[in-house]
């Protein structure tokens, strides 16, 4: 997201925030594992040896029918974690709709059946074992890798929750919001600018609807105090934008990453930078001297490290609120509904 401008460290201070930044991942890793009781990687290598194998063949065999589900699974490990951890909670189905992924802020969720698939056969090879949050975190990570992105280890050993509440799912980011109301939601959940960047960097893959994109066609607020496009867009791409996106016309998709949305890389910073982003709060990265500070350096001399930090973001966005440990949550026989007591 935004960079600050002129304000960015130099020299030795640079160099020593950006080693410490892409030291993230190693930190993580290495600082959890000590027990059952916390997130390690290969949680599951004595319990049930082949899990993450499994996931991954699941994701394999979704993706192998349909490649775009690869970008939704990223999309949903973001909105599971976003709402009071990475708990699984946004699995939940309710036939009142009065779960979290009943909230307008989940439309358009998807893989959701590829996390059914992979727990069933789970089940099948070690009952019990396996949460559906974990399910989540290495199918978003398998995500990454097959669109072309780093490969990663993500520690494991969340357990479900308990709740899954429609309003809950308020906090959630908008594809509408300001800069300082993003930073504020990421900073509400432990996660600073740079994360947001990094994060905001995942629509590298995927699309959107105009429904997302109408407001900011026709009836952004204007300094005048009237409404129309966004001022910040330029002319040629609004144009392009409001042809795809005819009024009344909601459910035509673009890619969030114009040009590039199939492959993992650089480019929807390279969007960003040039005012080519999609939805509003892509485009709000340009909006604060800190964020697109970040953006720059990650097209210049930071470019070597995006992959990595990036990693290291998923990773420490994935330890959002996990619930480890026996005695706190469950592992759910199916991921859609609470266990039975």
């Amino acid at each position: 997201m935004a960079a600050r401008r002129g304000g960015m460290a130099s020299g030795a201070g640079a160099a020593a925030a950006h080693i410490a930044s892409s030291m993230v991942l190693s930190l993580l890793l290495v600082g959890v594992g000590v027990s059952r009781a916390q997130l390690q990687v290969g949680f599951y290598s004595d319990y049930c040896p082949d899990a993450e194998d499994t996931v991954t063949a699941a994701v394999q065999d979704a993706a192998g029918n349909d490649p775009t589900i690869l970008p939704a699974l990223l999309r949903l490990q973001f909105h599971d974690c976003f709402v009071k951890g990475c708990d699984a909670s946004v699995l939940i189905r309710s036939a009142s709709n009065d779960a979290e992924v009943d909230n307008g802020k989940n439309q358009g969720l998807r893989g959701q059946n590829v996390v059914d698939a992979a727990k069933a056969q789970l089940e099948d090879q070690c009952p019990g074992v396996v949460s559906c949050a974990d399910i989540i975190a290495l199918a978003a990570r398998d995500a990454v890798a097959m669109t072309g992105g780093p490969s990663f280890d993500v520690p494991t050993g969340r357990r479900d929750g308990l709740t899954s509440n429609i309003r809950d799912a308020d906090v959630l980011p908008d594809a509408g919001d300001s800069i300082s109301v993003l930073r504020s939601r990421f900073a509400a959940s432990g996660l600073d600018d740079r994360d947001l960047v990094l994060l905001t960097a995942a629509h590298t893959v995927g699309t959107t609807a105009c429904f997302f994109v109408k407001d900011r066609l026709y009836s952004y607020p204007l300094p005048s105090g009237g409404r129309g496009p966004d001022p910040s867009i330029p002319a040629s791409f609004l144009a392009e934008l409001e042809d795809r996106c005819p009024p009344g016309n909601f459910n035509t998709r673009l890619a969030l990453d114009r040009g590039s949305e199939s492959d993992f890389d650089d480019s929807i910073l390279r969007n960003i930078r040039s005012g080519l982003a999609v939805i509003a709060s892509d485009a709000a990265l340009a909006n604060s001297n800190a964020t697109r500070a970040l953006v720059d350096a990650y097209l210049g001399p930071w470019a070597g490290s995006f992959e990595q930090d990036f990693a290291a973001a998923m990773v420490k966005m994935g330890t959002i609120g996990a619930i480890t440990g026996d005695d706190a949550g469950e592992v759910r026989d199916v991921c859609s509904a609470f266990n039975s007591n």
